[in-house]
C-alpha cells in the first residue's frame, strides 16, 4: 500500500545508511561509477556527505575503495554482483547497531543533499518507509528510507536475495511517496551514463 506522505519533522531515534556502490558500470564504459567526480567530488563522497549529519552508522556495499571517512564501513556482498537486494542484505547484516530507520541509497546520486535526506526520514513517520517519486509517478526505490524491521521481514520473505529487484522486495510494504517540485536536478537523479553526467554538469 502506498500514499502521499507529508514529512512531520519527527526523526526516529536512530538512523543508519546503507549505500549501494557495487555494479560493473557497463553503461559508463566500465568506469568505477561511484568514484566518478561531479564538480570535482566523487559521487559516492557526495552521498556520504549528505547522510553524515543524520546517520549514526554508514555501510557502503561494494569493492574496497580505501578510507571513505570516519565511521564508514565497507562490505562486499557474497558472491559479488548479486544485485541491490543482495547488497542491502549484506549492508544490514554489517550494521553494529539496531537503527529504527535505514536509508537505502544508490552511490550515484550527485545531487543528493542533507535536506533531501532529512525530508525522506521525516516522511517515514508511522509507515514502513518512504521514497522519492518522480514527475511521472515512478518510485525512486534506491533513494528511500525504511524501517529496519520492515526491511528485515521483507528480506526473510524473499529468501535468496541474489537477483531480486528492490521493487519486489518492498512490494506490500506501506511506503509513502515524497514528491519533488523544485527546479534543477532532483536528489534522486542517478547517473548511469555519460549523458546523465553531462546533464548534471550542465
Amino acid at each position: 500500500m502506498s500514499s502521499a506522505s507529508v514529512p512531520r519533522n519527527r526523526p526516529p531515534a536512530a538512523v543508519a545508511a546503507v549505500v549501494l556502490a557495487g555494479g560493473p558500470g557497463r553503461r559508463m564504459g566500465g568506469r568505477d561509477k561511484p568514484m566518478v567526480p561531479v564538480d570535482g567530488v566523487p559521487m559516492l563522497a557526495r552521498v556520504l556527505t549528505a547522510v553524515a549529519a543524520i546517520a549514526t552508522e554508514v555501510v557502503v556495499v561494494g569493492p574496497d575503495r580505501g578510507d571513505l571517512g570516519p565511521g564508514v564501513l565497507t562490505v562486499q556482498e557474497q558472491p559479488p554482483g548479486g544485485g541491490p537486494v543482495a547488497g542491502l542484505d549484506a549492508g544490514l547484516a554489517a550494521l553494529r547497531t539496531a537503527p529504527d530507520v535505514v536509508l537505502v541509497l544508490a552511490a550515484d546520486l550527485p545531487r543528493l543533499d542533507a535536506p533531501a535526506v532529512r525530508r525522506l526520514v521525516g516522511a517515514v513517520d508511522e509507515r514502513d518507509g518512504a521514497v522519492f517519486v518522480d514527475g511521472d509517478g515512478r518510485r525512486q526505490v534506491l533513494c528511500g528510507a525504511f524501517r529496519s524491521a520492515a526491511l528485515r521481514t521483507a528480506l526473510s520473505r524473499v529468501g535468496d536475495p541474489a537477483g531480486v529487484a528492490v521493487r519486489q522486495l518492498i512490494e506490500g510494504l506501506d511506503v509513502g511517496e515524497v514528491g519533488w517540485d523544485e527546479s534543477g536536478i532532483p536528489p534522486y537523479f542517478d547517473c548511469d551514463t555519460e549523458a546523465d553526467l553531462r546533464r548534471v554538469h550542465e
